[in-house]
């Protein structure tokens, strides 16, 4: 039986490049694509697959290239630059679009596509991996536990590990911006770190601020819950050390600035090791109230992110080729239900805990 074609735009990226081993380890052969010549083929040669050189830049060449394509799993970011591009080629060639972002924006734009992507016949599925599958598949566990449930909060923090090249470009060209929380359904800018909690994490509990992470826009998708709040476990001096900082980030809105900080990420280790990453675990906490004061909390783990960040993507582009998912944009949750995150390896789910509201 011929299996469908599909193709890993980014690949020689630290996480499209794990993405890329994760698929021949399953035995897969996706095509493998990006802009820099030398370095896809050199990538392709080394994993024994096909290369395609192709730039996001001509529309009528990338559309080219993805004629025989059945689906792409999107790895080049920041995604703010790259996926409108990408989503325009997907949509011209009735080609399923997946990506591995983390940022509100693009998630919103994708989802203003959903009539166009249905229409289409195609699935249109950002944020498969470490941004946003635990956490979306914790909050939608959550809303099944309390279905009138009006607010929500997650929280995930890291044990070890590290941050790759294109991991930290994306975070300082969003640092200007400061945060994002949903209020009342609608995404509203805040300042950074705009409230700061204790969050007992199944590791401990931990100082934790919010932040514009991805499930202020998709957990609202998934679960309906008109509230969100994003918090992330920092240490109490780094909170201190970051907020002098903050003072100086419109700054970071000069190009020359944003040049210089991007040569000096270029000349940083590409991301965490394969050791690093072996030891690392991440931890998440969500929670979900109503007006009534009741409210349901849970706690997850996994494997280290980008390790996750494999796993997940490679599955979802699986299971979109392969099982019925619906046309139209989809987050993680919605595709394959809540609990899809705690299928994959290494990831274990606490019982779902009713009571009174936790942490303020």
């Amino acid at each position: 039986m011929t299996q469908p074609v599909w193709m890993i735009y980014g690949a020689t990226g630290y996480t499209g490049r794990l993405i890329a081993q994760q698929a021949v380890e399953r035995g897969l052969r996706p095509i493998l694509a990006g802009r820099n010549e030398p370095a896809i083929k050199a990538l392709a040669a080394e994993l024994d697959l096909e290369a395609r050189v192709v730039s996001l830049v001509d529309a009528t060449v990338l559309s080219e290239a993805l004629q025989d394509v059945t689906a792409v799993l999107h790895c080049a970011g920041p995604f703010m630059h790259t996926w409108r591009p990408m989503v325009e080629a997907c949509l011209a060639t009735r080609t399923h679009y997946l990506d591995i972002t983390g940022e509100i924006s693009v998630f919103e734009s994708i989802h203003s596509l959903h009539q166009s992507a249905t229409d289409r016949k195609i699935v249109m599925l950002p944020g498969v991996g470490f941004d946003v599958v635990p956490s979306d598949c914790l909050a939608k566990l959550l809303a099944e536990a309390l279905p009138d449930a009006t607010d929500l909060k997650l929280a995930f923090t890291t044990s070890g590990g590290g941050t790759s090249r294109g991991t930290r470009r994306t975070m300082v060209a969003g640092l200007p911006s400061g945060g994002a929380i949903r209020r009342d359904g609608k995404i509203v800018q805040v300042p950074f770190a705009h409230s700061v909690e204790t969050i007992p994490f199944s590791c401990g509990s931990r100082h934790a601020m919010t932040v514009g992470w991805g499930d202020v826009s998709t957990a609202y998708h998934s679960t309906g819950i008109p509230n969100i709040r994003v918090y992330t476990g920092i240490p109490e001096p780094t909170l201190r050390r970051m907020r002098r900082f903050m003072k100086f980030a419109p700054i970071l809105n000069n190009r020359f600035a944003q040049r210089l900080i991007h040569s000096w990420i270029d000349l940083t280790a590409p991301g965490p090791s394969l050791e690093q990453r072996e030891r690392a675990r991440s931890y998440f906490w969500g929670e979900v109230s109503n007006l009534g004061g009741e409210a349901a909390t849970a706690t997850m783990q996994i494997p280290e992110g980008y390790t996750f960040t494999a796993v997940a993507a490679v599955e979802s582009l699986r299971r979109v080729l392969h099982e019925s998912v619906a046309p139209g944009f989809a987050t993680p949750s919605i595709a394959f239900g809540s609990e899809f995150a705690s299928s994959l390896p290494g990831v274990q789910v606490s019982e779902v805990k009713l009571g009174g509201p936790g942490p303020e």
